[in-house]
């Protein structure tokens, strides 16, 4: 156990590590190295988990015991660390339905566990019933009803569990309760752990609702719960969740009586009185499903057709190759089927058509440009179809106005369109809303960043063609609302062995790495891509290119072993292409991994061999032009390593080298940055009068910039250089 003064330490550290989210929580990350190395007299590894933070805490405390100049140095350094970000939000549920009928008994467990005394123990409800049946509806319901017993906010999240291909990952979610909660996506911590203890910090002191929906496992949940006083947990699940201790409620159909009251308040009486012969019969197909009732409602006062066949699940496994042994088996009687079969036959032609083509993947919203483009139709005629689906509810309407499926209606859809459209129309269709896809994000890639390189045959025909967007700005908002999309996009590509559009659909999500933060989402993406080039093209540039952009990613997760060995094999490809511009972004990438680790010896020897690597580079290679920013780039990244090294006149040598190049570069942003770095230098050499004119024209420079997390951060060095000075 740490005595105060190392756990006071322990925990300046800890929230310097979760506020590396944002540009100044990295800055103060390789600022706090460069003061561990000044104390403790030797290289420290930076800690990665609670034993080496502690471990590092206990040798500071050594340092600074009996050293008062070090013990002042921290003092001031550890009064400027950022607080844990705060979350002030009051978040809602979505509405509920209209029409809500029955479920006394689930909504009195419901009432029962969230009323229970707090004792330590989570309180956590898990309701669960067969698609369809209403258990979203149920935990909305209840929640909107119960409003006022959660004035802290009531907070929703899907977690997509209808598979474990389509399940999102917990610290995925993290990010989108703590957003919920008011946390600006910037002061997000990096880690699962850190948005864990983010998201236990916040939901401490306040009464909260969380709403969990379809859920894939107990694995995926558990790291959700939180055994705060004030939280009730709602789960939502197709099947019970072994390991997850929470009170069952389970859902079943409707009873005949009430399943006749759903359909009167949603028909009306006389509709329901005019049908009342056939109302039989429409009760046996619904099956007490609420989905199913909802959808024969606008069908009562049309003639009843002859029984519905619904056709078997398709046993070709290329057919079905996105069912797992997780999902539960069909039922040729599943009323949810049923009604989707039914409501499908009475589509126009063309918008049962979208209906099938568009199903064969799990897009998580669907917007009408690129049915438009699939179907061959206007967006006008794609928006009339898509309304046309949802009305009939075959389609969900998403938050942001585009459309989903239900996964058992997908499953419908998809076998309808392989058995009615044919695999050729079918692997037509999937390669148009790939090529679609893979088109809009070239585009705003190269509007987002039009600096940065980028590799392949799409990027070449529209790099001098004006995009669709005003500035950097809109061109990342595009990205990032087709973030689910484009991922499926290079998920499909690799299932059907389309490296091309693999790589350049991975680049194309390099600006919502650099600068939006998305690392967990884009992950998978990243993985494919390099699974996809080991397998096409290892040794070559795009083999480089994408092992870099994954292990970019992973050293934002704080996976550095893993990035370590990506950046490693990323060297390695480039060399043996020939590459030397990307040889040397690979080696500089190692070395930034370097100072990330406070291993800043290492980070120097990286920097000096990626300019090494570029000296051989000639007049007329590629890159050829980009090389006198590169090599102040790397001069800057030399300053940085050896003020982690003590070096503090050769630090501020390199910096002032890469500062008068981007001056005269009219490179403002770059510029500040190596401001701030000289800033640091003088600071931790003693010279705090120094520092102080140059935070002073950062600052200037960075309020036309609207950076808001690099202004607090040289107002926190400005205040270390005062405390100095006194």
């Amino acid at each position: 156990m740490l005595d105060p003064m190392s756990a006071a330490i322990a925990a300046a550290l800890a929230a310097v590590g979760a506020g590396m989210a944002n540009e100044a929580g990295k800055w103060a990350w390789e600022s706090a190295g460069g003061l561990v190395r000044r104390i403790v007299g030797r290289e420290v590894a930076a800690p990665s988990g609670p034993a080496e933070l502690s471990a590092v805490a206990r040798l500071v405390h050594d340092g600074i015991r009996d050293d008062p100049a070090l013990a002042r140095a921290w003092a001031a350094f550890a009064r400027t660390a950022p607080l844990p970000a705060t979350a002030d939000g009051i978040p809602a549920l979505p509405p509920s339905v209209r029409f809500f009928t029955d479920r006394q008994e689930p909504m009195r467990l419901l009432e029962r566990e969230a009323s229970r005394k707090a004792d330590g123990r989570p309180r956590l409800a898990l309701i669960h019933g067969p698609e369809g049946i209403g258990t979203s509806a149920l935990a909305v319901h209840w929640g909107c009803r119960e409003a006022a017993r959660f004035p802290g906010g009531q907070l929703y999240a899907d977690l997509r569990g209808a598979s474990a291909g389509t399940a999102l990952d917990s610290a995925v979610v993290l990010r989108s309760l703590l957003v919920q909660l008011g946390m600006d996506q910037d002061d997000i911590p990096p880690s699962a752990a850190d948005r864990r203890a983010a998201f236990r910090r916040c939901a401490a002191d306040r009464r909260l609702l969380v709403v969990l929906d379809h859920a894939h496992s107990s694995a995926q949940v558990r790291p959700l719960v939180t055994s705060a006083p004030g939280v009730f947990t709602v789960v939502v699940a197709r099947r019970p969740l072994p390991g997850l201790d929470a009170v069952p409620v389970p859902v079943g159909p409707l009873s005949d009586k009430d399943a006749r009251r759903l359909l009167t308040e949603l028909a009306g009486r006389q509709t329901v009185a005019a049908a009342r012969a056939t109302l039989p019969r429409v009760l046996e197909r619904c099956g007490g499903s609420p989905y199913a009732l909802r959808a024969a409602a606008p069908l009562l006062s049309e003639p009843e057709p002859g029984r519905v066949a619904v056709a078997a699940p398709l046993s070709d496994p290329a057919l079905t190759r996105h069912r797992t042994e997780e999902d539960p088996p069909v039922s040729a009687h599943d009323p949810v089927r049923t009604a989707a079969e039914r409501t499908y036959q009475g589509l126009e032609p063309g918008t049962a058509r979208i209906y099938r083509l568009m199903s064969l993947r799990e897009w998580p919203a669907l917007g009408p440009a690129v049915v438009a483009q699939v179907a061959g139709i206007s967006e006008a005629e794609a928006v009339r179809s898509l309304g046309a689906l949802a009305d009939g509810q075959l389609l969900e309407l998403t938050d942001t106005g585009h459309f989903r499926y239900r996964p058992a209606i997908r499953g419908h859809a998809e076998e309808t369109a392989f058995r009615t459209d044919g695999i050729a129309a079918c692997s037509a269709a999937m390669t148009g809303t790939v090529r679609w896809y893979l088109r809009l994000a070239v585009r705003a890639r190269l509007a987002a960043l039009p600096q940065a390189w980028a590799i392949g045959p799409l990027y070449d025909e529209l790099a001098a063609s004006a995009g669709p967007y005003g500035d950097e700005g809109e061109a990342l908002t595009a990205l990032r609302a087709e973030l689910g999309n484009l991922v499926q996009a290079v998920l499909a590509a690799e299932e059907f062995g389309d490296p091309d559009s693999v790589y350049q659909l991975c680049q194309a999500l390099w600006p919502l790495q650099l600068k939006a933060g998305h690392h967990d989402e884009i992950l998978p993406a990243l993985r494919a891509g390099a699974r996809m080039v080991d397998t096409h093209h290892p040794g070559s540039r795009m083999a480089g290119r994408m092992h870099v952009l994954l292990a970019l990613n992973l050293m934002e997760l704080w996976q550095y072993e893993e990035a370590e060995t990506h950046l490693t094999a990323a060297v390695r490809a480039e060399e043996q292409a020939g590459h030397r511009r990307g040889q040397a972004s690979a080696v500089e990438s190692l070395g930034l991994l370097r100072l990330r680790q406070w291993r800043f010896e290492e980070a120097y020897a990286c920097f000096d061999e990626a300019s090494a690597v570029l000296d051989g580079t000639g007049p007329d290679d590629e890159g050829a032009r980009d090389l006198p920013r590169a090599r102040a780039l790397l001069e800057r990244h030399r300053g940085r390593a050896l003020r982690g090294l003590g070096r503090f006149p050769e630090a501020t040598e390199r910096l002032e080298t890469a500062l008068a190049f981007f001056r005269a570069g009219a490179d403002p942003y770059n510029a500040a940055r190596t401001l701030t770095d000289l800033a640091e230098t003088h600071l931790a050499e003693g010279r705090p009068e120094s520092a102080l004119p140059l935070i002073d024209e950062a600052t200037g420079t960075l309020d036309k910039e609207r950076a808001a997390h690099h202004l607090a951060h040289l107002r926190a060095l400005r205040e270390r250089c005062v405390s100095a000075q006194e």
